[in-house]
């Protein structure tokens, strides 16, 4: 409902054309091999890759895109982490009635946007700041696949369901799996599932 909303107010009001729209993180991925838009307009909160790590992997492979986060998340770690990983503006779902097209204009002329619930004068500040952080890094270490993996894993499935659910070879699903082991430093099964289970990938 969000996106019918949003994008026939993009399309009536503005001189923006919606050349696509994805219901989740891996969706907008696919979306991205067909075509690459100017500007992606991503909620944080979505399924099967979250918003973070799909600004991380999208930055990855096409820098030249501008993402603008639409979120209802106030809490500034979000904020910090969404910078961190890469995007170009931050947007509060409660100001986006007034201040959508602002936010989409400043990114598109290549500066930071953030959300009037900073102060109007601290904004850039916080821009300069938060774009060089060290202290809230976006990290993550799996790849797609290995989140895939590591969820079904969490599900209690066997290396053969997840070979037939993912449609590789039981070997291939043992290689994700040491990769996984290796990149987290976690080796036995219960630890995986715990980690799933706290990154969330078991809710996805």
């Amino acid at each position: 409902m969000l996106r019918q909303g949003l994008k026939r107010i993009l399309e009536e009001k503005s001189d923006l054309q919606v050349v696509g729209e994805a219901g989740c993180g891996l969706e907008l991925l696919s979306l991205l091999r067909e075509s690459i838009p100017d500007i992606i307009i991503l909620d944080i909160s979505m399924p099967n890759l979250r918003g973070l790590e799909a600004i991380h992997e999208i930055k990855s492979s096409h820098a030249g895109v501008k993402i603008l986060i639409l979120t209802m998340h106030k809490d500034k770690d979000y904020l910090y982490q969404a910078i961190s990983a890469g995007a170009d503006g931050y947007l509060l779902k409660e100001d986006a009635d007034k201040e959508l097209f602002s936010a989409i204009e400043t990114i598109r002329q290549g500066r930071m946007y953030i959300s009037p619930f900073l102060s109007e004068e601290s904004k850039e500040d916080w821009a300069q700041a938060l774009r060089g952080r060290r202290d809230f890094p976006y990290t993550e270490p799996l790849t797609t696949r290995e989140r895939e993996v590591l969820k079904l894993i969490a599900d209690g499935k066997s290396s053969k369901e997840i070979a037939d659910l993912l449609f590789i070879s039981a070997r291939t699903v043992e290689r994700h799996r040491s990769n996984i082991g290796e990149k987290l430093n976690l080796k036995k099964t219960a630890d995986l599932i715990k980690y799933a289970i706290q990154k969330g990938y078991t809710q996805e």
